[in-house]
């Protein structure tokens, strides 16, 4: 009989015996270690193939914090980097106006930077010219450039999705399961510039459109899977979204104003709008499994 649940994975009385008799044949090995083992005798792997080794490691302090068993003593707690992440450096580029017609600068090229030298310059774009500035993401995650007579133009910043958002869950129609085992086929689109001295008619919705017909590509090439659903926050104190409806994205709802963190119903910031985008007419009917 399963004894608990711990990230949607049961757990049952011989698995708790396996990590007990695992931690007394190896006194002398770390946490990740044996985190590592676990996982491979679980065969406990991303879809890409990864051992789900965080996963576990939360797992085996939650059965430790609740006497179930009892871990070796921690041996290194290493800087954390988000703390003491330097800000992006600023970018010398070409800030000459680009003005007029998309078929004055094209083609566009659009290229996937992450993990390439030009990360570098993404992350400093972002800096330097948005109005959220530069913020690292976490999990699943695609940076673009794109570039018109060799000079970067836009940046776009893809990542997960948020896991609870009301209005997107009832527009989708699907069930909790549904949205538990599925959200990793939705992309949020958390930073879109263009740059401040591109004045060019239409470019946004351009570029959102040519992005939706590649991205789910890009997403199998990167992570194993495909995206069925993009959506994104607009600030209405800010902007219109205009370039987003101009590419047909839709109103999905607004967001409560509090936050993954908030313990009321009382809003503690701006309150979004929140637009989406099908990338396939099926995305209700394959967002919904559960089997």
């Amino acid at each position: 009989m399963a004894e608990l649940k711990y990230r949607g994975r049961a757990f049952t009385t011989e698995d708790i015996l396996y990590v007990r008799e695992l931690i007394a044949t190896y006194p002398g090995e770390s946490r990740r270690r044996l985190s590592q083992k676990i996982c491979q005798a679980w065969h406990w792997k991303q879809r890409n193939g990864a051992l789900c080794d965080m996963v576990c490691r939360g797992l085996l302090l939650m059965l430790d914090r609740t006497g179930q068993i009892q871990l070796p003593a921690v041996r290194f707690v290493p800087a954390n980097p988000l703390v003491r992440r330097a800000r992006p450096a600023s970018a010398q580029i070409d800030t000459t106006p680009l003005e007029g017609r998309i078929d004055r600068i094209e083609p566009l090229q659009f290229a996937q930077v992450r993990r390439t030298p030009e990360e570098r310059l993404f992350n400093s774009l972002l800096e330097q010219y948005h109005y959220l500035k530069y913020q690292q993401p976490v999990g699943e995650h695609a940076k673009y450039l794109v570039w018109a007579q060799e000079r970067p133009i836009a940046c776009l910043a893809w990542s997960s999705a948020p896991r609870h958002l009301g209005s997107r869950d009832r527009y989708i129609g699907w069930s909790a399961e549904a949205r538990r085992r599925n959200i990793r086929f939705i992309g949020y689109n958390s930073r879109f510039l263009i740059l401040p001295w591109v004045r060019i008619e239409n470019l946004a919705s351009h570029i959102l459109a040519r992005m939706a017909a590649r991205i789910s590509e890009d997403w199998q090439q990167m992570y194993g899977h495909p995206i069925y659903f993009l959506e994104t926050f607009v600030d209405p104190e800010r902007f219109r979204g205009t370039c987003y409806r101009a590419a047909n994205w839709v109103l999905l709802g607004k967001t409560t104003g509090r936050g993954k963190q908030s313990n009321s119903y009382v809003p503690n910031r701006s309150i979004k709008e929140i637009l989406g985008y099908p990338l396939t007419k099926r995305f209700r009917e394959l967002l919904g499994r559960v089997a």
